[in-house]
Formats: C-alpha cells, structure tokens, sequence
C-alpha cells in the first residue's frame, strides 16, 4: 500500500476495469457479510432494500431476507458476475443491475432499507463521493434508513490524521499486483461529507477502522 497521494486520481471507467479484472478472486476473499451490517439489518424490514456496490451479494442476501425486494448495485460487470452465480448456488432472490453510486438506476423514494458499505471511498473525487451520497437520498423513502461506510484515518494502519487519498494493491494468484484507489476519510470529512449531501447522519461510530453512519433523508424545518 502507498500512504502517498496517486499522481493522478482515476476516472470511474478506471475503477470499473480494476474490479473486472480481480472480480473472481475478490469474491472468493468476501463469504461472510459485516457484523455491523448484521446489526443495523437486525430487526428491520421493508418493501425495497437496495445493496450499493453489492459486491458478490452477501449483503444483498441479508436484505433479501428482511425485505419484499432485493437490489444489488455495483459499477463491475465482472464482480456483479460473481454475485449471479453465488446467488444461483444459493437459491438467493434478488435482482442485480449494473451501476454508477453517483447515478444510481433506482426510482425515486422506493428504498426503505439500503447499505453503502466499502464503496464510497473508491469513487475517485469528493465531487462523485456527494453526487453518490445525494442519490441515496433521492432513492430513499421519507422513513428510509441506510448504513453508510468508510474506511478511516483511525485504521492502525494509518498514521494520518485527515483525509487522503492513497492506492491499496491487490495480489492476484501469481503474484501480480494491482492498484485500487481509495480515499481514507477522517471521522470530521465523512460527517461533513454527509452533510453536504440531501442526507442527515442519525447516529455515528467507528468500529474496526471503518466510520459508520446511519442516515436518513434530510429533514426539512
């Protein structure tokens, strides 16, 4: 990993053909879901859950549980592969689509329960990063709630007190290693970020190096 700002920040075309080109192997390292998001799905329902960047679909699978219907979401056509095939193998019920977090092919106001978890912080400028933040609120129903995630400067393994942006690699079989953007939001940014967006943050923690924040539509008076 390089702690020092990429020379040049990625287009979302960019992003998209990193996580085409790891999808399988990526999927194999992610089998069981968050305990966080098993804590903030627990005792919730609704008629439409959306899952935004769903990965291979083990939290899709959860809101399938609690909700009517299920949405995954993901920029990757590859890694949305794999969330297909684990959804046959498993009986899952959900639909998937093919999606920008910042453009989001989801009506208005049909969400009642979303998550947005280890997705924000790989689109690549704070601009997109609010853009995503204003679609899930104009996705979510007036009594929606959604958990937002990002990984953060309280990490161990990081020793920056602000924001920054800053590439991870991922070691394919073989040895071959490739770069994935990621912006590390300070607690402080990802608050401010939150409300820069149509959403506000209900209630806030940090918990194994990631901020999480549940929000709702912004409240209006």
């Amino acid at each position: 990993m390089s702690d020092d700002e990429p020379g040049s920040v990625p287009d979302t075309a960019s992003v998209r053909a990193t996580y085409d080109r790891i999808a399988d192997h990526f999927s194999k390292t992610r089998e069981y879901p968050w305990p966080e998001v098993e804590d903030f799905l627990d005792g919730r329902s609704g008629t439409v859950g959306l899952d935004i960047g769903c990965g291979n679909g083990r939290h899709t699978e959860l809101l399938a549980e609690c909700c009517e219907r299920a949405v995954g979401v993901d920029l990757s056509r590859g890694i949305l592969e794999t969330a297909s095939d684990r959804a046959a193998d498993r009986g899952g019920s959900y639909a998937l689509a093919q999606g920008d977090a910042s453009r989001l092919p989801v009506r208005d106001g049909v969400v009642d329960v979303a998550v947005y978890v280890a997705t924000l912080p790989h689109l690549p400028t704070r601009e997109t990063r609010v853009a995503s933040l204003d679609e899930l609120a104009r996705v979510l129903s007036p009594d929606g709630r959604a958990l937002v995630s990002a990984w953060s400067t309280e990490h161990d393994r990081f020793d920056r007190t602000e924001g920054f942006d800053t590439t991870v690699e991922w070691t394919l079989p073989g040895g071959e290693a490739v770069d994935r953007f990621y912006h590390i939001y300070d607690p402080d940014e990802f608050r401010a970020d939150v409300a820069a967006s149509g959403l506000e943050l209900g209630s806030f923690e940090l918990s194994s190096g990631n901020c999480y924040g549940v929000v709702r539509v912004e409240q209006s008076g």
